[in-house]
């Protein structure tokens, strides 16, 4: 009787949770700032363009940045927030490979958006956010997608809220599901957002392990192409400096497409976490449908960055609008 007591209070707090989140974003729309910043999109392209136009490197990092926001207490902007004393979100250990470039693309938009009297401190920082990811996915050949707009900035960003909220280099299938899932995103939803990492790169000690001492049994990761390990073991010598940069797609790095999945086909997934994606049968069917339908990928990234950008959304009453993004007001 009291098991079945918790279980019914348990389900209650989860269906509360759930119905919480769904009226939040239920709130986002298209055209939230029509009145108040009728040509906030315009305003963050430019700037977004501009910045694009001064390093490539925007791109990803801006990409990036978002998935970590939304995914460390939902897309609220606290990823942007500093710490006197280093205790922010930005500082966890997962997030100092964040490129300063996204932190940057926001700013910058944030300064145009601002530089219209109409719009100064009406936009998020969340919200700009949100949009600029939108313009460097779409300006490197990605979805051009509608944004839902109408997200506060929350006020609390700690070191501690990081812990265990973002997926590992060398998660499986049912962990990577478990922590989307959580945020209510589906497998379909994980594997098309995975696809993000057709652009940018990673760091030589995040795939070392998998060159050098995978396990027991060999040193070398077997599902790892083998010219490809030659190729990454020239880039990624032992005791190299670990900062070293490769890019996540050794064939199309600049260019947002489908290239990642046809990678994954042939053994070039840079991480565990990919490459599982088609060494799992139950998650292979789903990358060969979107290396064969580079169409068919980008409408299903879009959809899952519309179901990411509702992901613990703060809206109404909740949190603000920041007048500098790096600082609550």
């Amino acid at each position: 009787m009291e098991n079945k007591k918790k279980s019914s209070i348990l389900l209650f707090v989860l269906f509360l949770i759930l119905s919480v989140s769904s009226i939040a974003f239920g709130q986002l729309k298209t055209d939230f700032y029509k009145n108040t910043c009728p040509n906030v999109e315009s305003l963050v392209r430019s700037a977004v363009r501009l910045k694009f136009q001064q390093t490539f490197v925007t791109a990803p990092a801006t990409l990036r940045l978002f998935f970590h926001d939304c995914f460390v207490r939902g897309c609220d902007a606290s990823m942007l927030l500093a710490s006197p004393n280093g205790k922010a979100e930005k500082d966890h250990p997962d997030n100092l490979s964040l490129a300063g470039d996204g932190f940057d693309t926001v700013v910058k938009a944030k300064a145009a958006v601002d530089s219209d009297s109409k719009c100064r401190n009406k936009v998020s920082c969340a919200d700009i956010l949100a949009l600029a990811t939108r313009e460097v996915v779409a300006m490197t050949g990605g979805p051009f997608y509608p944004v839902e707009l109408g997200r506060r900035d929350g006020k609390i960003s700690t070191l501690t809220s990081v812990q265990h909220q973002l997926p590992g280099e060398g998660f499986n299938l049912d962990q990577l599901n478990t922590m989307f899932a959580r945020r209510g995103l589906s497998q379909t939803d994980m594997i098309a957002l995975s696809g993000a990492h057709t652009l940018g790169f990673s760091h030589c000690n995040r795939v070392s392990k998998r060159l050098y001492n995978f396990n027991p049994k060999s040193s070398v990761d077997p599902t790892l192409n083998k010219a490809y390990v030659a190729q990454l073991k020239q880039m990624c010598p032992l005791r190299v400096d670990p900062r070293i940069a490769i890019n996540m797609d050794p064939t199309t790095p600049n260019t947002f497409d489908n290239a990642y999945y046809k990678n994954l086909q042939q053994g070039k997934g840079l991480f565990v976490s990919d490459q599982i994606l088609f060494t799992d049968s139950r998650s292979r069917n789903t990358v060969n449908f979107f290396a064969s339908n580079n169409d068919a990928f980008k409408q299903a990234f879009a959809t899952a960055m519309t179901n990411l950008g509702r992901v613990g959304v703060l809206t109404g009453n909740q949190g603000e609008i920041r007048f500098d993004c790096t600082r609550p007001n």
